[in-house]
C-alpha cells in the first residue's frame, strides 16, 4: 500500500498542538472521482479557525485541513471525465494539506495555464468571495467607487485585484505602512488609506462628498461602523466577515435615512443554493485568470514541514495575500 504525508488535525486546540504530519494511505478514486497529486495548498483564515473548532463547519476528527489546492490528475475513477495529467484546481472543506487527495468531479475546475500551482491554489476561495460580493451582491458597475477593508488579507487583496479588473475605482484600506506599500505595488488601486479607523474624511473627499458606492468589509467592528458614515446613498455595504473579532450592530434607521443596503456575502452558500450561478461564478474567475486580468499574490510558498510557520503567520496577520504549502517540497 502506498502512503503519503499529510498534515492532520487530531484534536482541537487553541495553540496548534493538535496538528502534526502523519503517514496516511494514498486514497483511491471511486465512481465520479479523481485522484490528484497536490502540488500546492493555499491556507486561509477558516483553516486556522477549524483547528480550534471555531469555524461554522466542523469536520469530524481527525481531518486534513486545506480548503483549496492545485495539482495534477494521476488516476481517474469510473464515470469521471478527466484525463490523467490534467492540471486542476480543487476545492472542498478539507483535504488540501496532503500529497494526494481524492475529489469529486464537481469540485474540480481546469487550472489556467497563466498561473503557477501556488497561484492557482490561491485563486478559488478568495476570488470567488470577491466575485459574489462585488458582482452578485453588489451589482458593481465600471466607474463606481469601491472601499475595500482588510485589503492586504487573502479575501481583501483578491477584491482589490478583481475590482480593478471590473473597472471599479478602488480605495484600499490596510493597517500598516508595509501592507499599504505592497498593495500599491501589486495592484495599483487609486488610493490606499490607513485603517481600520480614521478613513471617513478621506473617502468623502476622494469621492467628491458622495461616499463609496460599494464597501467590501471582511473586518467588521470599527471598520463597519465608520463605513456607514462614508457610504453613498444607494450604496451596498457588503458584509464578508469579522476579522476584527467584533460583530457590529446597526440600528435600522441608519440605512433607512442614508439609503444604503447591508448585504451578507456567503460565496459558498450562494453556489450551493444556486448551482447554475455557482458554476458561472467559478468559470468567470477562471476565465479572468486565464486571460491574465487577475493574478493571486502568494506571500510565501513553504514545504509541508513548515506548516506551523504558515499558520502562525496567519494568526499574527503578517500575511499579504495567501500563504501556500507545497506537499512534495523538502
Amino acid at each position: 500500500m502506498m502512503t503519503m504525508q499529510a498534515l492532520e488535525v487530531s484534536t482541537l486546540t487553541p495553540d496548534l498542538t493538535g496538528l502534526g504530519i502523519v503517514a496516511r494511505p494514498v486514497p483511491e478514486p471511486g465512481d465520479g472521482q479523481v485522484l490528484v497529486r497536490i502540488e500546492a495548498a493555499a491556507l486561509g483564515f477558516p483553516d486556522l479557525l477549524m483547528t480550534r473548532g471555531g469555524y461554522q463547519a466542523k469536520p469530524p476528527l481527525p481531518f486534513v485541513p486545506g480548503m483549496e489546492a492545485a495539482g495534477t490528475v494521476v488516476a481517474v475513477g469510473s464515470g469521471a471525465e478527466w484525463e490523467q495529467g490534467a492540471r486542476v484546481i480543487v476545492g472542498g472543506l478539507t483535504g488540501g494539506c496532503a500529497q494526494f487527495g481524492v475529489h469529486a468531479t464537481d469540485a474540480i475546475v481546469p487550472m489556467p495555464d497563466a498561473l503557477s500551482f501556488p497561484e492557482a491554489a490561491a485563486l478559488r476561495a478568495a476570488y470567488l468571495t470577491a466575485w459574489v460580493a462585488l458582482v452578485r451582491c453588489g451589482a458593481a458597475q465600471p466607474g463606481q467607487w469601491a472601499l475595500i477593508h482588510g485589503a492586504a488579507g487573502g479575501v481583501g487583496l483578491a477584491a482589490v485585484d478583481l475590482a480593478r479588473a471590473l473597472g471599479l475605482r478602488v480605495i484600499a484600506v490596510a493597517s500598516s505602512e508595509e501592507k499599504r506599500r505592497r498593495i500599491a505595488d501589486l495592484y495599483a488601486p487609486e488610493h490606499v488609506l490607513a485603517g481600520p479607523v480614521g478613513f471617513r474624511e478621506a473617502v468623502l473627499e476622494i469621492t467628491g462628498g458622495r461616499g463609496a458606492d460599494l464597501v467590501y468589509d471582511p473586518v467588521g467592528g470599527d471598520a463597519f461602523d465608520e463605513s456607514t458614515r462614508c457610504i453613498a446613498f444607494g450604496g451596498r455595504l457588503l458584509v464578508v466577515g469579522f476579522a476584527s473579532g467584533r460583530i457590529p450592530d446597526i440600528r435600522a434607521n441608519i440605512p433607512l435615512i442614508k439609503g444604503f443596503s447591508v448585504v451578507g456575502v456567503r460565496a459558498g452558500e450562494f453556489g450551493r443554493r444556486f448551482p447554475g450561478l455557482g458554476r458561472e461564478n467559478v468559470a468567470a474567475i477562471v476565465k479572468l485568470a486565464g486571460e491574465g486580468r487577475i493574478r493571486p499574490h502568494v506571500h510565501a510558498a513553504l514545504p509541508l514541514s513548515r506548516w506551523r510557520e504558515a499558520f502562525e503567520a496567519m494568526e499574527t496577520r503578517t500575511v499579504i495575500g495567501r500563504t501556500v504549502l507545497l506537499p512534495h517540497a523538502h
